[in-house]
């Protein structure tokens, strides 16, 4: 784990399963009809139960880039925010997932959660770059720290050790090139 101080807060990049995580809110990198198969979607509904796939498919489809949250079922955590980062068509880009990012934290602020986990949002079967979603979701991440009156802990979850090597990576350029 390695962890940098932002502002009263601090983000956390961490090696391992994001439905594991100690923190108040998990986020789903969804579709925006919220079927839960795979990946992310599909540890957090077997880990949380089908009651999490049944609520956000109730609160769908909503536009790509926007947010809905639900129970968290069986989780340790209060509340699943599932961003629909990509279409029916599995497709994401820079410009959705940027949107996602913001609306996710901003959700969170709104619910006054202290402590929430990301995955890399687009980069499995939306096949989107590793490192311009890391450069872009922890720049956005940090800026929104910077200002945050409730949210005081953003961990990114990566599962593989290449993503976690990036994003590590991405963190210490954002502060030796500012």
């Amino acid at each position: 784990m390695h962890k940098v101080k932002i502002g009263n807060g601090k983000v956390e990049i961490v090696r391992g399963d994001i439905i594991l995580q100690d923190v108040d809110v998990i986020v789903n990198a969804a579709n925006n009809n919220f079927w839960m198969g795979g990946g992310v979607a599909g540890a957090i509904k077997k880990a949380g139960g089908r009651i999490i796939e049944e609520e956000a498919i109730e609160k769908g489809p909503i536009d790509v880039g926007e947010v809905v949250v639900t129970q968290s079922g069986k989780l340790s955590c209060k509340k699943v925010i599932h961003a629909a980062v990509m279409g029916q068509d599995l497709k994401t880009n820079e410009e959705l997932i940027k949107k996602a990012t913001i609306n996710t934290l901003e959700k969170a602020e709104e619910m006054k959660m202290n402590s929430l986990a990301f995955p890399a949002f687009g980069t499995g079967v939306g096949g989107f770059n590793l490192y311009k979603c890391s450069e872009i979701m922890l720049n956005i991440t940090i800026d929104f720290l910077l200002k945050s009156k409730s949210l005081r802990l953003v961990r990114f979850v990566l599962f593989s050790e290449k993503a976690y090597d990036i994003f590590l990576e991405e963190l210490d350029n954002f502060f030796h090139n500012k």
